[in-house]
C-alpha cells in the first residue's frame, strides 16, 4: 500500500478515498523515514501539494540510493517547467496535479508497475532471453560516434542471418542519426515522454522509424529542450523493451557520462570505445577507462576502436595501445568513402560493402556476436557494487 507525506487530515482522508483505505499517511519526514525504515517492501511515496518542493526532491534524492525501487510521485497545485525540471533530477517518477485524481491513480499504478519490474531484474527473474545492448561511446566529440554507431548497426542487420537491430540516438541535444541516415524525424524519443512507466512493445513499435530490412531507429528530440526531461528511468525502461523486441540494440552516446549514459552502461552488454590517432583524443579515453574502472563497470565488456587509423600523423596503433593499457579490438581505415557515404544518408557497409571500411565494421559486427555466442544473451549480471548508477 502507498504512503502519503502530507500536511493535514483533510489530505489524508482525500487520499484514503482516493487510492485507498489502507493508505498510510505521514505528516513530516522524519516519520516517513521511520515508516520506511520498518516496512522495507514499500514501493511508492506520494508526496503532497503542500509539501516544499525541497522536502520532496530531497525525499527523492534520499531513497533512490537507499530503496531504488522505490518510487516518488509528487502532486502540485501548479505544473510548471521548472518543477518538472527540478523532480526530473531529483528521480522523481512523475508530477501530477493535485486535483486530477485520474492522473494520481494512472502515476501511482505506473510507478508500482515500474518497481516490479526492477525487483524482478535484480532478482533475476529476466522472462525470455533479450537481444545485446551495445553501447558506442568516447568523452571526445568528434571521434565518429555516430559513423561507428551506423554502420556497426547496418553490419550487424546484414551478417546477422536475419538479426533484428535498433539504433538508439540517446546524443539528445545533438543527435545526429536523421541527419546520417536521412529519416524524417516524425517520430521522436520525445514521443515516449508522456509514456514512462507504462512503456510497452506495441508503444515502442509506434516510435521507431524504420531506415531499412531488419535495421529500426529511435531517433533523439528535435527539439534540445526536451532532453532535459528524458530521465535515466525512461531511457532504462526504453532499452529494457526494446532489447525485448530485438536481437541487438545500438546505442549511439553524447560525450558525457549523462545520468541517461551511466544507466545505458549499467544495462549495456558491450561498450565500444573510440579513439583516433591525437593526443586529445587518447586523453580522452584514458579518462573514460579510468572513469568505467571507478565505477565498477567490468572490463570484459570494454573494446576499445581505433577510428580512422592508419594516418600518418606520428602517431601509430601500437602507441595507442602502449598509452592506455588496452589491447585495439578492430582498427577502422582513415579513408574519404565515409564522408562520401554520409552526405549520401548511407552506410559505407551498405554502399561499398568489400571496402576497408566496411571490412572493419563487419569484423567488429562479428566480434559482437562472437562474444555471446548467439544473437541473444542471458539477463546481465547485478551491476558492480561501485557502480554510482542505483537510480529506478
Amino acid at each position: 500500500m502507498p504512503v502519503v507525506l502530507g500536511d493535514t487530515e483533510r489530505d489524508a482522508d482525500r487520499f484514503r478515498f482516493t487510492l485507498a483505505d489502507d493508505v498510510v499517511v505521514v505528516e513530516t519526514a522524519q516519520k516517513l523515514d521511520t515508516y520506511l525504515d520498518a516496512h522495507p517492501d514499500e514501493d511508492l511515496v506520494v508526496v503532497g501539494p503542500d509539501v516544499s518542493m525541497a522536502v520532496a526532491t530531497e525525499v527523492s534524492e534520499t531513497y533512490r540510493l537507499r530503496r531504488p525501487f522505490l518510487g516518488v510521485v509528487l502532486l502540485r497545485r501548479r505544473m510548471e517547467v521548472s518543477t518538472m525540471s527540478e523532480a526530473i533530477r531529483a528521480g522523481i517518477r512523475e508530477v501530477v496535479l493535485a486535483d486530477d485524481v485520474e492522473s494520481l491513480v494512472g502515476a501511482c499504478k505506473r510507478s508500482m508497475a515500474v518497481s516490479e519490474q526492477l525487483r524482478n531484474v535484480e532478482a533475476g527473474d529476466s522472462g525470455d532471453q533479450r537481444g545485446k545492448i551495445i553501447v558506442v561511446f568516447s568523452s571526445k566529440g568528434g571521434c565518429g560516434k555516430t559513423t561507428v554507431s551506423t554502420n556497426l548497426a547496418a553490419a550487424l542487420s546484414i551478417e546477422g542471418d536475419g538479426a533484428s537491430v535498433c539504433l538508439v540516438d540517446f546524443d539528445l541535444e545533438t543527435g545526429d542519426i536523421a541527419i546520417a541516415l536521412q529519416l524524417d524525424p516524425s517520430k521522436t524519443i520525445s514521443d515516449a515522454l508522456g509514456m514512462q512507466g507504462g512503456l510497452d512493445e506495441r508503444a515502442l513499435a509506434s516510435l521507431v522509424v524504420p531506415y531499412k530490412a531488419h535495421l529500426d531507429c529511435l531517433l533523439a528530440p528535435t527539439k534540445p529542450a526536451d532532453a532535459e526531461f528524458v530521465s535515466a528511468a525512461l531511457a532504462g525502461e526504453i532499452l529494457r523493451v526494446l532489447s525485448s523486441m530485438y536481437d541487438y540494440v545500438v546505442v549511439d552516446a553524447p560525450p558525457a557520462f549523462t545520468d541517461v549514459i551511466l544507466k545505458t552502461f549499467d544495462m549495456a552488454d558491450s561498450y565500444i570505445l573510440l579513439t583516433t590517432l591525437d593526443m586529445p583524443a587518447l586523453k580522452n579515453l584514458k579518462v573514460t577507462l579510468d572513469t568505467l574502472d571507478n565505477l565498477g563497470f567490468p572490463r570484459t565488456k570494454w573494446n576499445v576502436v581505433l577510428n580512422r587509423g592508419g594516418s600518418r600523423v606520428g602517431l601509430t596503433a601500437a602507441d595507442v595501445e602502449r598509452t592506455v593499457g588496452v589491447p585495439i579490438s578492430v582498427e577502422v581505415p582513415s579513408s574519404v568513402e565515409v564522408p562520401a557515404r554520409l552526405n549520401e544518408g548511407v552506410t559505407v557497409v551498405e554502399a561499398n560493402p568489400r571496402h576497408a571500411v566496411a571490412k572493419a565494421f563487419f569484423e567488429l559486427a562479428a566480434k559482437q556476436r562472437k562474444s555471446t555466442g548467439s544473437s541473444k544473451v542471458s539477463a546481465p549480471a547485478k551491476p558492480a557494487k561501485k557502480s554510482l548508477f542505483k537510480r529506478s
